[in-house]
């Protein structure tokens, strides 16, 4: 599968994005105009290892609901992020069987590793 989970009006996403020379067959889905599913929030997690690896908790909404004072389970992250596009971490790329979640330096360093492989 080769998959980017992103949002279009996220300038980070987009100068990622844009700084990547993508390999052919790749799938980007704005997840603002078309919403993840459950089926693939769930293909995702499966890569992942966790709901919670998912979860973005710099999203504005997560200090709005105050919910690093909550214990939250995984079915929690699993909800909250099917409810609101915000609470997945971005971009969310998906390269054959690997899975790189988030912005981080680290992150897009990999990425950028594993496609030139």
């Amino acid at each position: 599968m080769k998959k980017v989970y992103f949002l279009k009006t996220c300038n980070t996403c987009t100068r990622i994005i844009n700084s990547i020379n993508w390999p052919s067959g790749f799938e980007f889905q704005d997840i603002k105009q078309d919403a993840i599913t459950v089926k693939q929030l769930e293909a995702i997690q499966k890569l992942s290892g966790s709901y919670e690896a998912l979860f973005s908790k710099r999203a504005k909404l997560y200090s709005e609901m105050d919910l690093k004072n909550a214990n939250l389970t995984e079915a929690d992250y699993k909800q909250y992020i099917l409810e609101h596009y915000t609470f997945l971490s971005r971009p969310v790329v998906i390269f054959n069987d690997q899975i790189f979640i988030g912005n981080s330096k680290k992150t897009i360093e990999n990425l950028k590793a594993a496609l030139i492989e």
